[in-house]
């Protein structure tokens, strides 16, 4: 505990550095992607009203959720542009200067959203969203990496982590601020949307007094006096040398090497391995159905047959329970290693898979069932945070080095913002054709046939009862 304390004060000035970087860059994605859950019924009640009063009529149903699919969607264009932009970005000027610039897109971003309805403008909606994921795929590349640049050896762990943890504290604070007791109501939704642009400014007041990353100033600027400046700032005063003959190898080795592009590491077949390693990582996440979750939770509750007054209160849990778990896993990640936490995350995230599709056929026999499946979603989370959340964004960082990180976390990026892109796309229909399906208990239904299946197996294993049940009992 002595020791733990002794750090904190040691390196005072790293953990305030984080909290900057964390509430500008990553808290800022994940506040995004949720608070859109909060004002997906005005948003959609002011294009409706908007097109009436131009055009005199109503939007067809699927017109307008087609709109909507777009307002949530182009936020991920705007991250795959975003993302391409962020290597060259970072390369050239340097972590801190791209996230400075980025801050003021954020501005102009939420002043669209903010007075679009004002204006009686949905297209203000979408460029606001539009530029708002340009700054994400920027911020989130530049945090990530400045992020593990800035840190010692001994807290390189803890501190990759805290993107994850910002990540899940900006869903965590939409989630807050979405309820209908603060801004989640249909004269405030604009004003929500217009929160990050608040977190924005104050990271773009406080970040210059901070210093670029070490590593930066000495393999890309040859700033060796730059470099020890920074580490005594950043972790306190103390002997350094170690770290710094370490980041002088690194230059020995990378000598007259320069800093990559796409193309030059997709051609370069020592980097494949890395590649691989990051590109399963991050499919495994996009396959999960983490997406969706974090895209349309009210919309999974409403499917599941929750009460409309309490999926709020129900999704802020899941928000919690996210940031808590990672927490946890930033406190653990140096002491049991990153394949541990993987490997135990994967495997207990797909048996809560398998029971979770369990009860969600069983829901419509036995009412007792859905109340299972919310709490498995729960459960899915905690095993998300405390393994691969945390996990995946070090071993991202670890295993590249600073010629080729750069154009890897563009790749890395380019497929989550696709992924993120399709599922913004899809689901909202996919939810919409689920709920115009015919009763399951029809003949012929193949998913009714199935149900029936499991629910002879589940009887089956359950013990006998001395008296035979009557036959208007058995299902159907």
């Amino acid at each position: 505990m002595a020791g733990f304390l002794s750090d904190l004060v040691q390196y005072r000035k790293l953990l305030l550095m984080i909290m900057v970087l964390g509430i500008g860059g990553t808290h800022l994605s994940g506040f995004q992607v949720s608070v859109i859950n909060y004002t997906s019924v005005y948003i959609q009640k002011f294009i409706n009203e908007t097109w009436l009063e131009r055009y005199g009529s109503v939007l067809h149903q699927e017109t307008l959720t087609l709109f909507w699919s777009f307002i949530v969607s182009v936020y991920c264009v705007g991250g795959m542009i975003g993302c391409l932009c962020s290597g060259y970005l970072t390369a050239k000027y340097g972590k801190k200067k791209c996230l400075l610039f980025n801050d003021m897109v954020l501005i102009i971003a939420t002043l669209h959203t903010g007075f679009s309805r004002r204006a009686k403008s949905f297209e203000m909606i979408l460029i606001g969203r539009f530029l708002e994921g340009i700054g994400a795929g920027i911020h989130m590349n530049a945090h990530l990496q400045y992020a593990g640049e800035i840190s010692p050896k001994k807290l390189r762990g803890f501190v990759n982590v805290t993107s994850s943890v910002f990540l899940a504290l900006g869903k965590a604070v939409a989630r807050i601020l979405g309820l209908r007791d603060l801004l989640g109501t249909e004269d405030m939704w604009n004003v929500l949307l217009s929160f990050s642009g608040l977190v924005a400014l104050i990271q773009l007041l406080f970040l210059p007094s901070f210093p670029e990353s070490p590593p930066y100033l000495l393999l890309q600027k040859g700033d060796k006096a730059g470099c020890l400046k920074a580490m005594k700032q950043l972790w306190g005063e103390g002997n350094y040398q170690t770290e710094f003959d370490d980041l002088m190898k690194e230059k020995a080795v990378t000598k007259g090497t320069k800093i990559m592009n796409i193309l030059e590491v997709l051609k370069e077949p020592s980097v494949y391995p890395q590649l691989s390693t990051m590109l399963l990582l991050l499919l495994s996440l996009q396959l999960c159905g983490l997406s969706a979750i974090t895209f349309y939770t009210s919309e999974i509750f409403q499917t599941a047959n929750l009460h409309e007054s309490i999926i709020p209160y129900v999704s802020l849990g899941v928000a919690i329970s996210e940031l808590i778990s990672i927490i946890f896993c930033s406190s653990i990640i140096d002491r049991f290693g990153r394949r541990i936490l993987l490997w135990g995350g994967y495997l207990l995230m797909a048996l809560i898979l398998v029971l979770l599709e369990t009860s969600l056929l069983l829901s419509d026999q036995f009412l007792w069932m859905r109340y299972c499946s919310v709490i498995l979603i729960f459960l899915f989370i905690i095993a998300y945070g405390i393994g691969p959340a945390g996990a995946i964004a070090s071993v991202m960082n670890e295993i590249f080095t600073l010629s080729t990180r750069s154009s890897a976390f563009v790749i890395g990026g380019i497929v989550m913002w696709l992924g993120l892109t399709f599922t913004g796309m899809i689901f909202p229909f996919a939810v919409k054709q689920k709920g115009s399906q015919p009763p399951k208990s029809q003949k012929n239904s193949k998913h009714a046939d199935l149900r029936r299946n499991v629910i002879r197996l589940w009887r089956r294993m359950l013990p006998k009862k001395r008296h035979s049940a009557p036959s208007s009992d058995r299902p159907p």
